[in-house]
């Protein structure tokens, strides 16, 4: 038994949970069980037990395995900085930012790493779930491609293709796909699946039956919809909604280049709380108990995107009114006196006024900031836990928010405050604690709630897929 890869008609179609959900399906089977994308492009990444960062996505299917997130597990990671490039990330370790364009010269070099750490997953594990990413019926990028045929043309990986019918068009995402794709790519594909079905599958058996007419490939089965993907951590910002109907409203501003907004996640199951994810182009709601500005991949575009909302203008009058304030990573640097890159990190060198609710002042460098953390919330005394993945230094002469493995850490003054952990709400006595300033109650706890509800989507995977045909889909039979 050796791998199988996942790979999807398009973005979005849902592969991400799959391999998440048959992750830990298989662990429950007792298999030893490893994820892996050998590229991925989000900036919602998380820091690894061997130091580096990968997407979140690769996180949560690790944690699906019953194992520590690794850096083997995603080799490759994009973080998009504008619409036109991207921070390049390899085994954990920022290595350049490249336009586009340019990336495509650099792929080549990229494989054989990625080759690499898979290799690695395949000698320790009875199986290796792939995730592709995108489609491979983008054929345009298929020379050089390292994410999807082209690796798994490269490691020997047999392809199931997951459609979406969700979106509509679900059989001509797939016949369409089989047409596209030049003979040798189509023979990897082995079979295929439908995601996100609504409704009576057999009433789609007529469909399934011309999927596989046309495309001579076996189904595997239609899975339902799957609701409670809305309790695990979403990995795409189009995922991320406003959610809840409790009496303490906490406002986060949709930035432009937003990052780790699973943040957000563990608000979103208290039933205290409603979490406002503000749109571009409409105001910060008056009536918000608290406003988080979060974490972003471009600090200085995102402080002047948030300018040109009238976002600042609306946080100033929040705070004139009494409203509390949080800033985390990418936030909290925007919350100070200034923002200086006198080596160009983010774009052209420059010193930016920041918005100057806070008495600290960052300095972009080139280091990455990549460690995990515990700590406590001195005013509670409750402790807390998360990850640091940022680039910049703040200092400052207010009060510190936060203890840190011993060290004073963020800042506060009056209602304003902010840190650089990400995933500090996922720490249930921390959240409860932050909560009651606002007269609320955590009912929630968000870890158990999360494994509990992978297991629910392992049952799920069990009953609509069949798992059996993927397993000998792995073993090459």
């Amino acid at each position: 038994m050796t791998a199988v890869m996942i790979q999807g008609t398009g973005s979005n179609v849902g592969k991400s949970l799959l391999v998440a959900g048959l992750c830990r399906a298989l662990l429950r089977r007792g298999l030893v069980v490893r994820p892996f994308k050998p590229q991925n492009m989000s900036n919602n990444a998380a820091v690894t037990a061997d130091g580096g960062e990968i997407g979140r996505a690769q996180a949560l299917q690790a944690l699906a395995c019953g194992v520590a997130p690794r850096v083997d597990f995603n080799p490759v990671l994009l973080k998009p900085e504008t619409d036109v490039g991207a921070q390049v990330v390899v085994h954990g370790q920022r290595i350049a930012s490249v336009k586009a364009r340019d990336y495509a010269g650099l792929k080549p070099s990229l494989l054989p790493k990625i080759l690499e750490s898979f290799e690695r997953l395949r000698a320790e594990a009875d199986i290796v779930l792939v995730e592709g990413a995108g489609s491979p019926a983008e054929i345009n990028l298929r020379d050089g491609d390292i994410a999807n045929m082209g690796f798994a043309e490269a490691a020997k990986v047999p392809v199931i293709l997951a459609g979406d019918i969700d979106r509509g068009g679900v059989i001509a995402q797939l016949v369409g796909t089989h047409a596209v794709l030049p003979d040798t790519d189509r023979a990897l594909i082995k079979a295929f699946l439908i995601n996100k079905f609504r409704g009576d599958p057999t009433l789609f058996d007529d469909g399934l039956a011309e999927i596989v007419a046309r495309t001579n490939w076996p189904s595997l089965g239609v899975v339902p919809y799957f609701a409670d993907a809305m309790k695990l951590p979403a990995e795409d910002a189009l995922d991320v909604r406003s959610a809840g109907t409790g009496h303490i409203k906490i406002a986060v501003p949709l930035l432009s280049r937003i990052a780790n907004f699973d943040d957000f996640d563990p608000l979103k199951a208290e039933p205290d709380v409603t979490l406002d994810m503000v749109k571009p182009g409409q105001p910060l709601p008056a009536d918000a108990d608290l406003i988080i500005l979060p974490g972003t991949k471009s600090t200085i575009g995102d402080l002047n995107f948030l300018r040109a909302q009238g976002w600042d203008i609306d946080l100033l009058a929040h705070v004139r009114r009494g409203g509390r304030v949080l800033g985390i990573c990418g936030g909290y640097q925007m919350l100070g006196q200034s923002i200086a890159d006198p080596d160009g990190i983010e774009g052209a060198p420059e010193t930016l006024l920041g918005l100057g609710l806070l008495n600290v002042s960052t300095r972009m460098t080139a280091d990455k900031t990549l460690t995990n953390i515990t700590g406590h919330h001195p005013a509670s005394n409750a402790p807390l836990s998360g990850y640091e993945i940022h680039i910049g230094e703040t200092s400052g002469t207010d009060q510190p928010w936060l203890e840190v493995d011993g060290q004073p850490h963020g800042a506060v003054n009056g209602t304003v405050s902010g840190c650089y952990i990400h995933g500090l709400f996922g720490s249930d006595a921390f959240r409860a604690a932050f909560l009651s300033e606002f007269g609320a109650s955590s009912q929630a706890h968000y870890g158990q709630t999360v494994d509990d509800t992978l297991d629910a989507l392992a049952e799920h995977l069990e009953t609509h897929l069949n798992i059996d045909a993927i397993l000998s889909i792995a073993r090459g039979q």
